[in-house]
């Protein structure tokens, strides 16, 4: 029978429940808050986030990375989701991570991009039915014990919410900026703010906002509308709160649809308004974070 890195014994492991061999120099957990880190040998990190679901996160996160590679950096994407992971769905990928020399975990790669996600660790279907012990120590070994190689940004996919996931990144790690990603409707747009204000209140700094779906064009009779409402919304909230306003991604069914197939819009079509869009968001991204001054 294959041996698995991830086994009934190693969750009950909770110092090590990802089963990673343990070397003696991964530092453990101190009482209080943990002093953030650099990622070793990555340049930037900026993280994707929501705090809401349904709103098309993953999808832009990927796609923002595809279009980072795309400029000629080395991009890398790690899914912190422990529930739902989707980049191997989104990127196409799966199989177990081989360990390194050092005993790290090596990112799987497509497209040019390095990833890494809990996804690659279980099986599709298998639930992970852990609490939040498990689920932390989890993360502290995805977001330490990756081995990426020299990068130039490593996109953080963070799970919808504000609670212990994005509590222990940015209690963890020195983020370079945040990305809140929302649809234009309120309900989408209250839940944005619970965002906003939280990385404010942890002093990371806010990239801007990204719209997502707001304006579907007819593929038949090329009638535009705008189907959550006010197609400003997020422009609005930019200007209430201070922050960038960092582009629209349109509502369009093979965006959909070359991510389910697993092969991101910026990969699939890279000439299409579609690809153009992301490829503008990641200029503005890569501008506001400093990713393009010594590049």
């Amino acid at each position: 029978m294959k041996t698995r890195l991830f086994s009934t014994l190693r969750v009950l492991q909770h110092e090590n429940p990802l089963g990673l061999p343990r070397t003696g120099t991964i530092p453990r957990m101190q009482r209080g808050l943990p002093e953030r880190r650099r990622i070793q040998h990555v340049r930037k990190v900026i993280a994707i986030s929501s705090a809401k679901g349904g709103v098309g996160k993953s999808t832009i996160a990927v796609n923002l990375a595809l279009s980072f590679a795309r400029s000629g950096l080395r991009a890398g994407i790690l899914d912190t989701d422990i529930f739902g992971p989707s980049i191997p769905t989104l990127l196409n990928l799966s199989g177990e991570p081989r360990l390194s020399a050092n005993n790290q975990l090596v990112p799987l790669e497509n497209y040019g991009v390095k990833s890494m996600s809990m996804g690659f660790l279980v099986d599709d279907a298998a639930p992970v039915v852990w609490r939040g012990l498990m689920v932390m120590k989890a993360l502290q070994q995805l977001l330490h014990e990756v081995e990426w190689g020299a990068l130039d940004v490593l996109v953080l996919d963070l799970p919808p919410g504000t609670g212990d996931t994005q509590l222990t990144i940015t209690q963890q790690i020195e983020l370079d900026g945040t990305v809140i990603i929302s649809t234009p409707q309120d309900i989408a747009l209250k839940d944005a703010v619970k965002g906003i204000n939280m990385f404010k209140k942890m002093n990371i700094p806010l990239l801007g906002m990204v719209q997502n779906m707001s304006l579907f064009t007819c593929p038949h009779c090329q009638n535009s509308t705008h189907i959550f409402g006010s197609h400003a919304g997020v422009m609005h909230t930019c200007e209430e709160y201070g922050i960038d306003f960092l582009g629209d991604i349109p509502l369009h069914a093979s965006i959909c649809d070359d991510a389910d197939r697993g092969k991101p819009t910026v990969v699939a079509e890279p000439d299409s308004d579609r690809a153009a869009a992301f490829m503008a968001v990641a200029g503005q991204v890569g501008k506001n974070a400093g990713l393009f001054d010594s590049t």
